[in-house]
């Protein structure tokens, strides 16, 4: 699903929201995510799921066109680990 999808979606099930505020709260939330994701902070969505960042170590990689090894440094990743009712959901 892409974010206009997102937003089609909850602008049908909301009749008494227009797509233009529909689409300001889903950048308002996206925003606040990304911004806490970005500051190092966990965010918690019940029954859906958890973000958080964690550091990927430093290692070699060897590049497959030409066969030299690549020294790829550290960097950190946004890990989702999934709710119970979410986990259940897709695996009845």
């Amino acid at each position: 699903m892409t974010r206009s999808e997102l937003i089609e979606k909850i602008a049908a099930k909301m009749p008494n929201l227009t797509v233009k505020d529909v689409e300001s709260i889903v950048s308002v939330v996206f925003e606040k995510l990304t911004s806490a994701l970005a500051s190092g902070d966990r965010v918690e969505i019940r029954g859906f799921g958890a973000f958080s960042v964690r550091t990927r170590k430093p290692r070699v990689a060897i590049n497959p066109k030409n066969k030299t090894k690549v020294e790829v440094p550290s960097k950190n990743i946004v890990h989702f680990k999934t709710g119970k009712e979410l986990h259940t959901r897709i695996n009845p």
